[in-house]
């Protein structure tokens, strides 16, 4: 049996998808198909009932699973047994961190580069992504979310708060009537999310304001959103860390249109024991901290690592 052949075989199983595993693996999906016909051609029985939508364990395949596990568990440990023993701290490897599009993008790829710049065989994979990174599949090390993860073997903390407020781009709030209250903001077009493809319920914020009669541009991205509504489309409730430093923006109503969400942080708890793993975990922790300002709307960071 060639016992590599088992990564394959418990990504697959974790995953769901051979294209789930491969992305996690960094290979194509004939080879994960390739390795775990192999397996199952070693063993002479089949380990996935294969259908439209996924590959789910069979009996066999679960009573393999645990074996699986164990021998991933027991390389980590040789893994960290070896961080452990080399000089001058050095990490190895990769760790891959999933997060939302706007954070990941204007405020973790600066402060990561220049962690990453002093340690030259640590890799980080940031999942900057507009929809949640799911854990239990394993998409990512680290997953930074809106929300608080389910019960099961994580460890979550609660990261940091951020705020949004409702902008306009300033050309298009000087060619109409000031807007006084509330009530006037039914008379204008918004820029926002397509609600049916809301990948979390704490982006529901424009309730909060009153359903807008009218949408001028909908995207799954903030970043689109953002660059929307500086282009004049529309009213849009944006994160103050993007768009706080726009030139191109003002608040609109900025006493009564705050929001404050917050973001999560969790990893499982197999990958505590791994050094790069909790080098990477104390960074993000810092980070957050040191980037409180800009969060809650006022300076950003240095980016000194």
């Amino acid at each position: 049996m060639d016992w590599d052949n088992l990564r394959f075989f418990l990504e697959t199983a974790r995953a769901g998808t051979l294209a789930a595993a491969a992305r996690r693996l960094e290979v194509d999906h004939t080879t994960v198909s390739r390795r775990i016909q192999a397996l199952e051609k070693s063993l002479g029985r089949p380990l996935f009932v294969r259908s439209a939508t996924g590959f789910t364990p069979t009996e066999a395949g679960r009573e393999l699973l645990p074996h699986a596990q164990a021998m991933e568990a027991a390389g980590r440990a040789i893994d960290a047994d070896r961080a452990a023993h080399r000089p001058n701290g050095e990490l190895a490897g990769a760790v891959r961190i999933g997060t939302t599009e706007g954070f990941g993008s204007a405020v973790l790829a600066p402060r990561l580069a220049a962690f990453t710049a002093g340690q030259p065989r640590l890799v980080i994979d940031l999942l900057a992504v507009p929809r949640t990174v799911n854990l239990g599949r394993r998409e990512a090390d680290i997953v930074v979310g809106l929300e608080r993860p389910a019960r099961g073997e994580v460890i979550a903390v609660r990261l940091c708060d951020y705020q949004l407020r409702l902008y306009a781009a300033r050309s298009y709030l000087d060619a109409r009537p000031p807007i006084t209250r509330g009530e006037d903001l039914q008379q204008h077009p918004f820029v926002g999310y397509i609600d049916e493809l809301l990948f979390s319920r704490e982006l529901q914020y424009l309730r909060e304001l009153g359903s807008p009669r009218r949408f001028a541009v909908r995207s799954t991205s903030i970043v689109a959103q953002w660059q929307a509504v500086a282009a004049g489309a529309g009213l849009g409730v944006l994160p103050v860390f993007l768009a706080g430093a726009d030139a191109r923006l003002r608040p609109v109503l900025p006493e009564q249109t705050r929001f404050t969400r917050t973001f999560w942080m969790s990893m499982p708890v197999e990958n505590k024991g791994l050094p790069r793993m909790q080098a990477v975990w104390e960074i993000l922790k810092q980070i957050a901290a040191d980037s409180a300002p800009l969060l809650m709307g006022g300076q950003p960071p240095t980016s000194d690592g």
